[in-house]
Parts: structure tokens; sequence; C-alpha cells
């Protein structure tokens, strides 16, 4: 697991890619149209919905040079536009993380690995 590292003047902020990824994961099931992030056993290709606290292990982190590169796992709501869907939450959560971290995003990648009805 690497590190975003912010240098201050008064010092060094080092950001863990699991608080990003938490973060992350919380801002995307903000978004209209995601239900849930996912959980995917690659063994045998199941995918698991993921609420609440588990809700960064549908998302993967990786900083190189300073950059923030998010792969997200998400489940989407029955008929609703996956292109809108997958807007909305690059924007949004690009604007909230780069205000959170100080860091640039530089790719947010997103794979839609099912589809749920929402009651």
């Amino acid at each position: 697991m690497g590190k975003g590292v912010l240098t201050t003047n008064m010092g060094e902020i080092s950001i863990s890619n699991d608080v990003i990824a938490f973060y992350a994961g919380l801002q995307a099931l903000e978004c209209f149209g995601i239900v849930g992030m996912a959980a995917v056993n690659v063994g045998d290709g199941l995918v698991k919905l993921l609420k609440g606290d588990n809700v960064s292990k549908g998302v993967l982190v990786n900083i190189k040079d300073n950059k923030l590169n998010i792969d997200y796992h998400v489940i989407v709501a029955y008929g609703v536009s996956i292109m809108a869907v997958s807007d909305n939450l690059r924007e949004n959560v690009k604007y909230k993380l780069e205000k959170f971290t100080g860091m640039a995003v530089d790719k947010i990648n997103i794979y839609v690995e099912g589809v749920r009805v929402i009651d």
C-alpha cells in the first residue's frame, strides 16, 4: 500500500490508500444511480454488494507522483443510464477527492459489476 504525501511549510502530511479508498467509496454511494460497491470473487465470478464500512473493498487506489488513479467496482440501479451515472460519479468524486486530499485525480476507471432493482 502506498501513501500520498503532501509537503507543507510546517512538515509532511501522509494519507494512506485505505483512507482515500474509504472516502472515495462513501462519496460514490452519494451519487445518483449507484446502489453500492462490488466485491468480486475472481475464483467463481460472484459479485457481492458492499455497503457501510466495507465500501473501500470495491475501490482500488493507486498513487503515482502524488496523482490519484481510482478504480471503482460498482453496482448500478436498474433503468438508469450507465453513461450518465458514470459521468456523475467521475465529476463528483474528482472534485471531492481533490478537495479532501489536496492531490490531483489523474484517472477514475469505473467497472459496472452488476445491476440491481431498487425497491
